[in-house]
């Protein structure tokens, strides 16, 4: 079976979130019950992977307890939960500018107790990517803390069916600015910015070395069709499926559907493993 590195599934503290958020999240899954006992056991979830033939999967995870009801406290969770198999189970760590008196304190913390990884969402935490640039110049510490630490950053391009997101935050133009003033800082585009700004997102990762387009909650079937040129961008391509987000039934199905595309077989491998463990790799700890 092809090795496959998922860097981008929701196994997240369910009972944080708002109810209205709830609400729209559960909304059609019929395996409400497994998925929340999932998230109360890692060992389902390891147990999942293997069925599926996942090696490793990145957990998600933000602080955002105005609009999803995520708090800071979600970050112990997410390292709890992935201490029972840290070598398959990537913990994200993340650092809300806006309720954070001492961003790099705290960014450093986190990556001192073991992330791997930190997430920034722009339409649920509601700024930019770039908003170091105004508002909120303490974002930046966020960013040179993970630089420093080789750690990558995954930012949520594209669009949110969530209540009160702000859609308009999820263009990932404003990642150009961060890949030209971190210049050395690892940035995956979730998402690739679909379903309104894919041509940018192609953009961004052609000009800058360390930006890699990020799959996740893209229908394999319409792939190429969004990135007509993904072969050329196989180098610089992470595999993720945003599970079990809407439309998303298993981790296996989309690995399936994408080994069906007419892509040559080193593109597939670059995309599902390869890349993601060279992005990982880099961690200095």
């Amino acid at each position: 079976m092809t090795p496959v590195i998922d860097v981008h599934i929701h196994v997240q503290p369910f009972h944080m979130m708002k109810p209205d958020v709830r609400e729209t999240f559960w909304k059609g899954k019929k395996d409400r019950a497994g998925l929340e006992a999932l998230a109360e056991d890692p060992k389902r979830l390891l147990a999942q992977m293997d069925v599926d033939g996942i090696e490793q999967v990145g957990l998600i995870n933000y602080v955002s307890p105005d609009l999803m009801g995520f708090t800071d406290d979600c970050n112990e969770w997410i390292l709890k939960y992935a201490s029972a198999a840290p070598d398959r189970l990537l913990a994200f760590g993340s650092v809300h500018p806006g309720f954070t008196d001492d961003v790099a304190g705290r960014a450093s913390q986190l990556v001192d107790k073991g992330v791997r990884a930190f997430k920034v969402h722009p339409p649920h935490q509601q700024f930019e990517a770039n908003a170091y640039l105004g508002p909120l110049p303490q974002l930046s510490e966020l960013y040179q803390v993970a630089q420093d630490a080789g750690l990558p950053v995954t930012v949520h391009t594209g669009t949110s069916i969530f209540p009160g997101a702000r859609s308009r935050l999820g263009n990932p133009m404003d990642v150009d600015d961060v890949a030209v003033d971190f210049p050395k800082l690892k940035i995956l585009l979730a998402h690739g910015g679909r379903p309104l700004w894919m041509e940018e997102a192609f953009f961004v990762v052609r000009r800058h070395p360390n930006v890699f387009l990020e799959l996740s909650g893209i229908p394999p079937q319409r792939l190429l069709e969004w990135f007509p040129r993904l072969e050329e961008l196989a180098p610089k391509t992470v595999w993720g499926t945003d599970w079990p987000s809407p439309g998303i039934s298993s981790l296996r199905k989309n690995v399936d559907e994408f080994l069906t595309l007419p892509l040559s077989d080193a593109a597939k491998s670059a995309i599902l493993h390869e890349n993601a463990r060279r992005v990982f790799s880099s961690v200095k700890r």
